[in-house]
């Protein structure tokens, strides 16, 4: 009975996410988990980067969208190619990994709390060191004053449920930009620009869409994973 609740409950924010992104009503609402999902696959970058034995200096989320991390990887502990690919495949998995981790922390009451502690916990601290750009601060600011307001009110099962609406949201969030996976380059401000899945071809061997497919197929293993272990009695 637990588990059949369980995975309504899965199959109802699910759903909700995709009503989100695709109903035009509900851009209020989009924009923020759109700037949220940027983040996320931002901050992949930069804690890549850090990780492997580099800087992060900051990163800028862009009003249409879209963002940019500016990280350093001269002291690696890897070679600088293989840095440059982890790093740059770092933004494309950061996004489901963080999401699996949510959604299996949203198992339970106890582990829902810790979850969104720490994810408002770096939120702040990126806000306050590495994000520049004005509109995500005043957005991502106000996501973080209403997740402290939801840990403030001590309901467990909003903490749980907004844990796995979270969750699933990031790890969505790539699958509905899923273009930028099989996407050679890209214009901005004039310049063309490679995208990830290019930069890890050409700092490692084949070329963009094969690793496209093959980030892709880790994430979905990766949220079946995550899905399997909340269900799990």
């Amino acid at each position: 009975m637990k588990k059949r609740r369980q995975l309504l409950i899965i199959i109802i924010i699910s759903t909700l996410v995709l009503l989100i992104w695709n109903l035009p009503s509900l851009q209020l609402i989009r924009y923020p988990l759109l700037l949220l999902g940027t983040w996320f696959h931002e901050m992949g970058h930069g804690i890549t980067a850090m990780l492997l034995g580099g800087d992060f200096f900051y990163l800028e989320i862009y009003e249409n969208g879209g963002g940019t991390a500016y990280s350093t990887i001269s002291n690696s502990y890897v070679s600088q190619p293989l840095a440059r690919a982890l790093t740059a495949a770092g933004g494309l998995l950061g996004p489901t990994i963080a999401g699996a981790l949510l959604i299996v922390s949203a198992k339970n009451p106890r582990s829902s709390a810790i979850a969104l502690w720490a994810l408002v916990s770096i939120l702040i601290i990126s806000l306050l060191i590495w994000i520049k750009s004005i509109v995500a601060w005043i957005v991502l600011g106000i996501v973080a004053i209403l997740l402290v307001i939801i840990i403030l009110l001590k309901k467990k099962n909003i903490t749980s449920l907004t844990i796995l609406f979270l969750g699933t949201q990031c790890v969505f969030s790539s699958y509905l930009q899923i273009g930028y996976l099989f996407t050679k380059q890209f214009e901005r401000d004039g310049q063309i620009q490679y995208s990830d899945t290019q930069v890890i071809a050409s700092y490692v061997f084949g070329n963009y869409w094969m690793w496209g497919l093959l980030i892709l197929l880790i994430s979905v293993f990766v949220l079946y994973k995550s899905y399997k272990y909340y269900l799990r009695g």
